[in-house]
């Protein structure tokens, strides 16, 4: 019996969501004396699959149907659950991203597994198969036990800390029983965003609002963003507006992000915009309105105007990394 972890990738590259499920599911493996094993579908780098194991798997299960490649959430499903029995795993790791939000319930269903969705602890098993979640908009928590035989738990990105061993895991084809009356829905287009860093897996973000003024001006966040080499966001404000991209959009209707720094500009903070920000390691507010909400959720905040501010923050940032 094994640990069982969904390692998604991206044109062949393991996401750095997946590293953090792998060593989670790892440490959940030592727990209950087992090993961790990590599923990975569609065509990966061999040394990064082996690579899993500097982070704690033992065994990596490749499928690389070429079919697999793109993500089809039933096949993805049917495929998972698949390797799960073939591992006798009774518990089963999903990185709470794009991918796992959409496979994981579906895996839960066919599996009959009880399922904590954005997890933010390890199991406790001194009383059962107990895991902490956030609720309420991150106002409070939830500790859930699990008590059915199999258990899936997905951990929110940039919630647990990552190290890196020099251990190798040993790869193994893996050939699920998919024919093609399984892929239902094909992907005949796909457009992907190139040299951005994926809100989810930032660990530095740089986000703005209506106190922009207009789409104009978005040029001062990007810039601080490269200065840093932060990705950017923005609230759903904007987003409606048409200043931002949709996928730039995070907040309780967009999404949920956990940075080690969030820096928020001309954002007043509404409750729905902090439910997806309020897990950031440290908020940093600029606003010229001193009775901005968001300042009560800040852990440094600058009073002013930003288009002041900004520009100084740009400079400093490059003189420090020596980037004037």
């Amino acid at each position: 019996m094994s640990v069982l972890i969904f390692a998604d990738q991206a044109e062949g590259k393991i996401k750095k969501a997946a590293l953090e499920a792998v060593q989670y599911g790892a440490k959940v493996a030592e727990q209950l004396g087992t090993t961790a094993t990590a599923v990975v579908l569609g065509a990966a780098d061999a040394a990064e699959l082996a690579a899993l194991g500097n982070y704690g798997a033992k065994k990596v299960l490749h499928a690389a149907d070429a079919r697999l490649h793109e993500v089809e959430t039933t096949v993805y499903t049917k495929v998972i659950a698949e390797a799960a029995e073939k591992e006798g795993a009774a518990v089963i790791i999903f990185p709470h991203n794009f991918d796992g939000k959409a496979i994981a319930p579906r895996v839960s269903a066919r599996l009959k597994a009880g399922l904590v969705a954005g997890a933010i602890s390890y199991p406790d098993t001194s009383n059962g198969f107990v895991v902490k979640k956030s609720v309420f908009s991150g106002k409070a928590f939830a500790n859930i036990n699990i008590t059915s035989e199999k258990k899936i738990i997905s951990i929110i990105p940039n919630t647990f800390a990552v190290s890196q061993g020099t251990d190798t895991a040993a790869v193994e084809a893996f050939s699920p029983a998919i024919n093609d009356a399984d892929f239902k829905v094909k992907v005949v287009k796909k457009n992907t965003l190139s040299g951005e860093i994926p809100l989810t897996e930032a660990e530095i973000i740089v986000s703005g609002g209506r106190g922009l003024k207009g789409p104009e001006n978005w040029g001062m966040v990007e810039d601080l963003a490269h200065a840093l080499g932060a990705a950017t966001a923005s609230s759903r404000p904007v987003a409606d507006a048409g200043w931002r991209p949709h996928h730039e959009h995070v907040g309780q209707t967009g999404l949920t992000v956990r940075p080690n720094l969030y820096i928020a500009i001309g954002i007043s903070g509404a409750i729905q915009h902090l439910a997806g920000v309020n897990g950031s390691k440290v908020i940093v507010v600029i606003n010229k309105d001193p009775e901005a909400p968001f300042f009560k959720a800040a852990d440094y905040g600058i009073v002013g105007d930003a288009f002041e501010i900004v520009p100084k923050l740009t400079d400093a940032v490059k003189k420090y990394k020596g980037l004037n």
